[in-house]
Order: structure tokens, then sequence, then C-alpha cells
């Protein structure tokens, strides 16, 4: 008998999910702006993997995909992986966007059956990556994302804190989705 694959709190994860009604606060030059946009988040479970023969993770890909509604222009495109360590209680998020900014955010799930983790990154366990341009002109500080899955619906709130225009500002993004059946 193979053994089942624990992805904890990802379980409930997979599938297109499609949402209408995010809004993302963004920083402007003088000040910031609001955009109403609609996203597709498409969830795939890929199995486990081991580290270093002491570590196995349930692992979900994720690719993201973000339009304002003003003109269904595509302003965010996001991959990734989520990542369940259920030894540990750890959910891990990798992501890259190509603005030149990859991170590893990660944080504790006591409780893997409410539907709801959060991760964290910005310090030396879960760090930020960016290219020097991204470091020097919008660089991004810290990071937190949450995501609770109720049935059919997902809800997320995430901020990114940035240093842009000389100045610290909370970027800002949340929605909920549907998963298509």
């Amino acid at each position: 008998m193979a053994n089942e694959i624990d992805y904890g709190p990802l379980d409930a994860l997979e599938g297109t999910w499609k949402g209408d009604k995010g809004k993302d606060i963004a920083p402007e030059p003088d000040g910031q702006e609001e955009n109403p946009y609609f996203e597709t988040i498409l969830f795939e479970k890929i199995g486990d993997v081991k580290n270093a023969e002491k570590q196995t993770l349930g692992v979900v890909r994720y690719h993201q995909v973000v339009s304002r509604k003003s003109d269904n222009q595509v302003f965010h495109n996001e991959s990734g992986y989520l990542s369940w360590d259920g030894e540990q209680k750890i959910v891990m998020q990798g992501l890259t966007i190509p603005r030149g900014v990859a991170l590893v955010a990660g944080g504790r799930c006591d409780d893997p059956a409410s539907g709801t983790f959060e991760v964290k990154a910005g310090d030396a366990d879960w760090p930020i990556s960016q290219s020097p341009f991204m470091r020097d002109n919008a660089k991004t500080l810290e990071f937190s994302h949450k995501i609770s899955v109720n049935g059919d619906s997902l809800t997320y709130s995430e901020t990114t804190v940035l240093e842009i225009y000389g100045k610290r500002f909370d970027h800002t993004d949340e929605n909920t989705l549907v998963r298509e059946k």
C-alpha cells in the first residue's frame, strides 16, 4: 500500500479559482492608487519531496494571473510552490514574479484542518531576493500572505512592505475567489 501524501492545509487548494472582487492598494510617487482586479489562480498537487532524507514535504504548484478591471491588462503574474512540513507543522511559500523578485516565506500552522494559514518573509530564516534595480528603487522589506479556504471559497490578504519613492509603503492585495467546478 502506497503512503498517502500529507498536504496538510494545502489539501483544500487544488483546482482553478477565479475571483473578481480584488482590491490592490499600490504606491505612486504622490501617494497611492487603488486598482480593482480580477484573477485566476491554478493550484496543482505535485506530490512530495524529501530534503536530506530527513524532511518530507507535500507540494502544491500554483500560477496566479491578475488583471485590472479598468483596462483588462495583466499587472501581476506569479508562479510558485506551497509546501507543507507535517512533522514541524510549517507551511512554506516560494514565489517569483517577473519584476526581479523572489522569496521564501514560512509560518506555523498548528491546526491544518482549519483551512487557514499565514506565511511571512523578510528575516534571516525566510529571505527575500531581488535584482539590484528593485533593491535600489522598489525594495521589498517584508511579505505576509494569509489564505483561508472554506469549501469552494478562498479568501486571501497579502501585504508587501516596500521602500519606494523615498518612503515605506504597505502594498496590499485582497480577494475572494471561487473554485471552478
